[in-house]
């Protein structure tokens, strides 16, 4: 098994909608207002209207579940449900939420993303694993994804 790179995305974010604490942990919903995706296979943008809903957990893992679409340079567009974790020390947990601009090195953000499209042209990425690493920046996610071979 190996791992082959699909794309770099960078997704543009609003800023956090609070919901408080429910039964399963801190409700967070966070929109997605655009972005791009460069790769050797597909390039494009982050289409804006998705949003990552996430939950803080009581041990202060970020369980996050983005879903938003890309839209290829060729017109296609591409449905995307990703899935993962982010966890870190307190202290560096304590930064990123205050917007500070943090080395992704200092925590494990790792997701995995999944694809559905209609496009012919594009019907391979409903059939293909991916995984993800991610860095959260002030105002935009980064990833880097790569297709599970």
């Amino acid at each position: 098994m190996n791992l082959q790179r699909l794309f770099r995305a960078e997704i543009s974010l609003a800023p956090p909608q609070e919901l408080g604490d429910s039964p399963l942990g801190r409700r967070r919903i966070i929109g997605i207002t655009g972005g791009r995706f460069t790769g050797e296979r597909l390039s494009g943008r982050v289409l804006p209207g998705g949003a990552d809903w996430q939950v803080i957990r009581a041990d202060g893992v970020a369980d996050l579940d983005a879903r938003y679409t890309l839209e290829t340079n060729d017109g296609a567009l591409i449905y995307v449900r990703n899935k993962g974790y982010r966890h870190g020390p307190a202290d560096v947990l304590k930064r990123l939420a205050s917007g500070e601009e943090v080395d992704a090195a200092l925590y494990y953000m790792r997701t995995t993303p999944r694809f559905e499209t209609g496009d012919a042209r594009y019907a391979w990425l409903n059939r293909i694993v991916c995984v993800a690493t991610g860095a959260r920046r002030p105002a935009a996610v980064e990833l880097e994804v790569y297709e599970v071979k």
